[in-house]
């Protein structure tokens, strides 16, 4: 799956996106949010499975993959959320499936929570959704972004290489690691990279946090128990917030699930959906 490509686009106010469609056209929708610092390619190994049996959408938010990247971009999750709900009207979709991950999720609440965006079903992944959270790394390139955009390419390259790595439980083939660390090199990429931290911020969970009681649809929460950058207890806490929400562990699986177990969560994904 080297030659991921996504092959379509949408222009937003935050640059254009790109985004693909996978399945039979007249399947029931099922769309597929990413998180940080990662892109589409993360269900590169789930999304053609699951299109053997629905209309499954994914796509790489503003910033991040093949979506564009600029100076001055605005890549917050209060935009990324806009831009979800943007492409749910765009798409012509009313009440898909969604399964998101990581920042995905937070994205995937604020543009059902604060823009009113409706769900058949929400699948949460390891998702960041409560407070307090950011590594202190991440906290430590977020305060100073503009220093890191000056590392030389190389080192660059390799902090990058070893974040990402830290989010397997398993460890990533280097052909998928490759694939997650790509869109990050060159002048543009690590603009971007330290763009989306510098612009990360726990405000935008704090706004829909008090609102998670009120979700009214069925919601299942998958989280990797070998996580280390959000641990296991997160995710018990979370679906202790929302009404009726299913908690389903997946063993040896750090926070990078989709590629740490995908045929574990396929399967998990698809009792979900045809339940």
């Amino acid at each position: 799956m080297q030659d991921w490509t996504l092959r379509e686009s949408l222009v937003t106010g935050s640059g254009t996106v790109r985004w693909d469609r996978l399945g039979d056209p007249g399947g029931e929708p099922v769309v597929l949010l990413h998180g940080t610092p990662f892109s589409s390619f993360v269900w590169h190994e789930i999304a053609p499975a699951l299109a053997a049996g629905y209309r499954v959408h994914v796509w790489d938010m503003a910033g991040y993959g093949s979506s564009g990247m600029h100076a001055g971009q605005d890549v917050s999750l209060g935009a990324q959320g806009r831009i979800f709900a943007e492409l749910l009207a765009h798409w012509g979709l009313q009440e898909p499936a969604v399964v998101a991950h990581d920042f995905g999720g937070c994205v995937a609440l604020r543009a059902h929570l604060l823009h009113g965006a409706r769900y058949r079903r929400l699948a949460l992944v390891d998702p960041v959704a409560l407070k307090p959270w950011g590594s202190p790394f991440f906290r430590l390139v977020g305060e100073h972004s503009g220093v890191f955009e000056q590392l030389p390419a190389a080192l660059h390259e390799a902090l990058v290489r070893e974040y990402v790595s830290s989010a397997s439980h398993l460890g990533l083939r280097p052909v998928t690691l490759d694939a997650l660390v790509g869109p990050w090199t060159g002048e543009e990429g690590q603009g971007a990279f330290y763009r989306q931290i510098a612009q990360a911020d726990q405000r935008y969970t704090d706004e829909i946090q008090p609102l998670y009681p009120t979700i009214d649809l069925p919601v299942t929460v998958c989280w990797g128990t070998e996580d280390t950058w959000i641990p296991f207890a997160r995710g018990q806490e979370l679906a202790g917030l929302i009404p009726g929400a299913r908690l389903v562990p997946v063993p040896q699986a750090g926070h990078l699930v989709p590629l740490d177990a995908p045929a574990r969560l396929t399967g998990e994904l698809l009792t979900f959906l045809m339940a």
